[in-house]
């Protein structure tokens, strides 16, 4: 009996022992738990959230109250700094900074890919009979007027580097009679979802994010355009001086996010398209390689592919070299700017690989959970990004 206790004691010493001499185990990334606090629920809420308001056309009440709503939701994630830019929207005066169409501006001639393949029809729906809904025809009813325009933004300040900073935009903007779910609530809400995130008191990062909801994005990017006129020579001055504060600190980059649900293949030979999600449905990164920074905005990209490979959870990232309508155009001339979308702009939205773009079916309804997690997959490949590009940690 006593060698049987002897022997068992010694089996306990040595693995009392062992368990000491082991080495502790890898502190969690960071950047792992900030992207597990995304929630796809929460996600779809968003965007549900955002439906309320119907297609939210610009120069409209709806369009109003949902720049209301979204800043109240930031301030309820605890951004104390949320602001607004103030523009006025006249297409036939170019005097205005939103004034001439994109097609008069010299970075317009930045196109897209070569179509190939089958193609599906395109357009924007004008036709309000075309809503089989009359309470979200009637709540879309009222048209867009010219005049003063509005779009909301908030600010995470870096604590070692708040000259510096990251815009993280999207459009609040719609039309063609339906919700604008995907085009852009989708992107909204993933901004947002960002926003809440990176507001929270635990998450410290050396360097800015700004978070932006465009206006006027489908009358020709006339928001992110003022935004550009008004505030790009006001980069990285400090005000008051020796303050420490930076009412717009200098670029290191724009990321823009617009329509992030729909990747269902190439139409077929009728024109239609598939019902269900491909499941080789990936993440769009795009940006310019005729812009002057198209270096600096290929590594961007490469950088938000290298994030989707260690944080999305069910699509891969693809990145392309052709960005083109979308807000990130205003800044590629003067920062790395990327898109972030469900098909490439140019070659497939353009040749009807979503038949809801700008149509009465861009609803909530219109969309599965496998079309969200798509989008959610996209919030992922940010949220690495640029808590990686920024320097996010933990903080207890």
């Amino acid at each position: 009996m006593k060698h049987l206790f002897a022997a068992g004691l010694g089996l306990v010493l040595a693995a009392s022992a062992a368990a000491q001499a082991a080495p502790p185990p890898p502190p969690a990334d960071p950047i792992q738990v900030l992207v597990g606090r995304l929630d796809l629920e929460r996600y779809k809420a968003t965007i549900k959230g955002l439906t309320q308001f119907g297609d939210r056309r610009q120069g409209t009440d709806r369009n109003r109250a949902a720049t209301d709503w979204i800043e109240a939701q930031l301030r309820s994630y605890g951004y104390t700094n949320t602001a607004r830019l103030k523009y006025d929207f006249f297409p036939t005066d170019p005097r205005k900074p939103s004034g001439p169409a994109i097609a008069n501006r010299p970075d317009a001639a930045q196109g897209g890919g070569r179509y190939r393949g089958l193609r599906g029809p395109t357009g924007v729906n004008t036709d309000p009979l075309r809503q089989p809904d009359v309470k979200l025809r009637a709540l879309n009813a009222q048209p867009g007027d010219v005049g003063p325009r509005e779009e909301v933004y908030c600010t995470k300040v870096g604590t070692t580097h708040p000259e510096e900073m990251y815009i993280i935009g999207a459009h609040v903007d719609g039309h063609g009679w339906g919700e604008a779910a995907n085009d852009d609530g989708s992107g909204t809400a993933l901004v947002m979802e960002l926003a809440r995130i990176m507001a929270s008191p635990d998450v410290k990062t050396e360097r800015s994010i700004r978070f932006v909801i465009w206006n006027n994005e489908e009358t020709g990017l006339n928001g992110a355009y003022a935004y550009v006129a008004q505030r790009a020579a006001l980069q990285g001055k400090e005000d008051p001086v020796g303050s420490g504060r930076y009412p717009e600190p200098r670029w290191l980059g724009m990321i823009q996010h617009d329509m992030m649900l729909f990747d269902h293949g190439m139409p077929r030979a009728d024109g239609t398209v598939a019902k269900a999600q491909r499941p080789e449905a990936d993440v769009n990164i795009e940006f310019q390689s005729t812009a002057k920074f198209a270096a600096g905005a290929q590594q961007l990209a490469w950088a938000f592919a290298a994030a989707n490979e260690a944080y999305a959870t069910d699509y891969p990232a693809a990145v392309g070299q052709h960005m083109t309508n979308t807000d990130s155009t205003p800044f590629m001339n003067l920062v790395p700017a990327i898109s972030l979308r469900e098909n490439e702009r140019g070659r497939e939205i353009g040749a009807g690989w979503d038949p809801h773009w700008h149509q009465p079916t861009d609803r909530y309804a219109t969309f599965s959970d496998q079309d969200f997690r798509l989008g959610l997959n996209a919030a992922q490949t940010s949220l690495g990004a640029i808590a990686r590009l920024t320097g996010a940690t933990l903080v207890k």
